[in-house]
C-alpha cells in the first residue's frame, strides 16, 4: 500500500513537472517547434513523387478484325475503335541523400489502368552503395536492360507503339529479376558510361489477370553497356549501346530446327523424340534463346528545330511455336512443339521539330524477319522426307510510319500517325500472295501529370 502511494505521488509530481515545462515555453519556441515538424513532413513529401499519364485514342483499320501490333488485334467485325491505350500512375520514393549527395534507396510502384483492367507495370527496389555511388542493385519487376526502344518510355516515344520485333521478343517489355548497374555518380567524369547486367525469369511482365511466375529453373542473362555524351552547349547529343541476351526455357515436348530435304527444299526437321525428354522436371534440357543488339541515337538542336536520328539492329535465335514467334508470356509450360528460327530486325526514326514551334513530324521504318533461312516463294513450299513445311509465321514484315504531333501545352500532346504495313509474299501461301490490308491510323491525345 505504501509503495502504491509513493508511485502515485511520483506520477503526480512528474505530470506537474511537465506542466511546468510546458508553461515555460514561450510563443517563439512553440512556433519553432511547429515549423520543424512541418519541415520534416515536407521533406518526406518531397522524396515521394506521384506521376503518370493517360493516352486516349481513336483508330481506324484497313479491314475489320485485322491482326495488328498497334494496340492489339481488332475484334471480329470491327475496323474503328476508341481506346484508353495506357493509363499509368507511378509512385517513386527516394531515400534521404547521404553526406556525399546521393540517395541509397529508391522504391518504385507503377500500375496501368485501362478498359482492359489493372496490371502491375513496375515494382522494384533499387539500392546504391553508400561509399562510392558506383554500384546499384535493382530487384523486382523492372525494365529489361536490352537496347533502346524496349526501355524508352511510351509517354515520350514519337510512334504510338514499339516495333513488331520488340513486341514479340520482349512482350510487355519488363520482367522479374535482379540487375547490377555500374555507373559513376552524376559529378563523376565517368558518369557518361553505364553497364547493366542481370538475371531474369524470361517470361515477361503480366497482362491483366495473367500470372507470369516462372515455370522453370532457367534464368535468362541480359547485359547492356551504354554511353551518352553531349557538347558543351548541349546542342548536340549522342548516345548508344551494345546488348546481349542469353536464355531459354524448359523443353517439355518436341523440338524442330531448320533443315533441307532431298530436293533442297527448306523446312523444319524434328530434332528430338519425346522419349529423349527426362521424366523429372529438374533434369529437363532448355531451348536456346540468344540475341545480339546495337543501338545509336543522335540529337541536334539547330535553326530548323531539333533533329533526332535513332536506330537499332537485333539478330539472334528465337524459339517459338509453329504459328507464333512470340516469347512465352505466361506461367504455363510450353506444351506445343517448339520451332527454332534465326531472326533479325531493326528500326529507324527521323524526328524533326518544325523550327522551335510546338509542332513536329516523324518518319519511322522497321522490319522483322522471323526466319532468315527462307525467303519469298521458299516459304510454304511443300517438303519431303518428313520435314515440316514453313508457313505464314516465317514471313518478313516491313512497316513505314508517318506522324505529326502538336504539344498543346506543357502537359498535353495531340498526335496523328499512320502505319503502312507490308508483308513478304509467297505464291505458296494462299492468303499471302499479295500484301494484306492491315494498315492502321491512330489519333491520340496524351496528358502527363
Amino acid at each position: 500500500m505504501k509503495r502504491s502511494i509513493t508511485l502515485l505521488l511520483g506520477l503526480l509530481l512528474g505530470i506537474g513537472s511537465l506542466s511546468a515545462q510546458e508553461t515555460e515555453l514561450n510563443p517563439l519556441d512553440t512556433l519553432t517547434s511547429h515549423v520543424a515538424g512541418i519541415r520534416q513532413e515536407l521533406d518526406v513529401l518531397k522524396r515521394l513523387k506521384l506521376s503518370g499519364y493517360v493516352q486516349a485514342q481513336f483508330q481506324v483499320a484497313d479491314s475489320a478484325g485485322e491482326s495488328s501490333f498497334e494496340g492489339g488485334n481488332f475484334p471480329s467485325g470491327v475496323d474503328k475503335r476508341f481506346q484508353i491505350r495506357r493509363g499509368r500512375i507511378k509512385a517513386q520514393y527516394d531515400g534521404v541523400l547521404n553526406d556525399k549527395g546521393w540517395s541509397t534507396t529508391q522504391v518504385v510502384i507503377q500500375f496501368d489502368l485501362s478498359e482492359r483492367g489493372l496490371r502491375l507495370m513496375d515494382g522494384y527496389i533499387k539500392i546504391t552503395d553508400p561509399y562510392t555511388g558506383w554500384f546499384s542493385l535493382t530487384t523486382g519487376l523492372q525494365n529489361r536492360p536490352f537496347g533502346y526502344e524496349v526501355i524508352y518510355s511510351s509517354s515520350l516515344r514519337e510512334s504510338p507503339e514499339r516495333g513488331r520485333m520488340s513486341q514479340l521478343i520482349f512482350p510487355n517489355e519488363r520482367d522479374l529479376g535482379a540487375m547490377l548497374t555500374i555507373q559513376g555518380p552524376k559529378l563523376s567524369n565517368w558518369n557518361w558510361l553505364k553497364l547493366e547486367a542481370g538475371l531474369f525469369n524470361g517470361t515477361g511482365a503480366p497482362n491483366p489477370n495473367l500470372d507470369v511466375t516462372d515455370f522453370d529453373k532457367k534464368k535468362d542473362f541480359i547485359g547492356h553497356i551504354t554511353f551518352a555524351r553531349t557538347n558543351t552547349a548541349e546542342t548536340f547529343k549522342y548516345s548508344g549501346g551494345i546488348s546481349y541476351y542469353n536464355g531459354g526455357y524448359r523443353i517439355d515436348t518436341l523440338m524442330y530446327a531448320m533443315s533441307t530435304d532431298s530436293l533442297g527444299v527448306k523446312g523444319f526437321r524434328q530434332s528430338n523424340a519425346m522419349t529423349d525428354i527426362p521424366t523429372a522436371l529438374v533434369n529437363r534440357d532448355f531451348t536456346h534463346r540468344e540475341y545480339y543488339g546495337a543501338d545509336l541515337q543522335l540529337s541536334l538542336d539547330w535553326k530548323a528545330g531539333i533533329t533526332v536520328l535513332r536506330g537499332e539492329y537485333i539478330q539472334g535465335d528465337q524459339p517459338g511455336l509453329g504459328s507464333d514467334t512470340k516469347s512465352p508470356n505466361t506461367n504455363s509450360p510450353v506444351l506445343k512443339p517448339i520451332y527454332n528460327r534465326a531472326f533479325n530486325g531493326a528500326y529507324f526514326y527521323l524526328c524533326q521539330g518544325i523550327g522551335h514551334t510546338p509542332f513536329s513530324a516523324v518518319i519511322k521504318y522497321d522490319w522483322y524477319d522471323p526466319n532468315t533461312d527462307v525467303k519469298g516463294d521458299e516459304i510454304g513450299k511443300a517438303t519431303a522426307n518428313g520435314l515440316k513445311t514453313t508457313n505464314a509465321t516465317d514471313l518478313r514484315f516491313d512497316t513505314w510510319g508517318f506522324g505529326a504531333a502538336w504539344r498543346m501545352d506543357a502537359n498535353t500532346r495531340i498526335s496523328a500517325y499512320f502505319d503502312l504495313v507490308k508483308n513478304e509474299t509467297s505464291k505458296n501461301l494462299n492468303l499471302y500472295t499479295v500484301d494484306q490490308h492491315d494498315n492502321v491510323f491512330t489519333l491520340r491525345v496524351q496528358t502527363r501529370f
